[in-house]
């Protein structure tokens, strides 16, 4: 059983900046961030390989998010800045165990059912 745990999250202003952090119990083959915001569908936010090696990040949220990780402390990081209104939701790590089936990052972001562990999600709200 993986564990995911997320923090980081919080009241941000629009334009400031926020880095949610998510530390694996284990190994992971993808891991990435996902939202969801009240009355939307789960959306995908940005994930990234275990190597490193791909990323995705959706449209939504290029040039304002980056992904990274630190394998030693098994941590994923996102660092969101420029942040808007539209960016409040709740943030949740999600990670696939194993490459089987084979899906690319960008194919796992974009289908959240793909993932096989969930963290507990934190709260990011930017507002006045």
């Amino acid at each position: 059983q993986l564990q995911l745990v997320e923090s980081g999250g919080g009241l941000v202003q629009p334009g400031g900046s926020l880095r949610v952090s998510c530390t694996a119990s284990g190994d992971y083959y993808q891991i990435g961030w996902f939202r969801q915001a009240p009355g939307k569908e789960r959306e995908g936010v940005s994930c990234i390989s275990r190597n490193g090696g791909s990323t995705y990040y959706a449209d939504s949220v290029k040039d304002r998010f980056t992904i990274s990780r630190d394998n030693a402390k098994n941590t994923v990081y996102l660092q969101m800045n420029s942040l808007k209104p539209e960016d409040t939701a709740v943030y949740y790590c999600a990670a696939r165990r194993t490459p089987y089936p084979y899906v690319s990052v960008t194919n796992y972001c974009r289908n959240p059912g793909r993932a096989d562990y969930w963290g507990q999600g934190t709260q990011v709200t930017v507002s006045s």
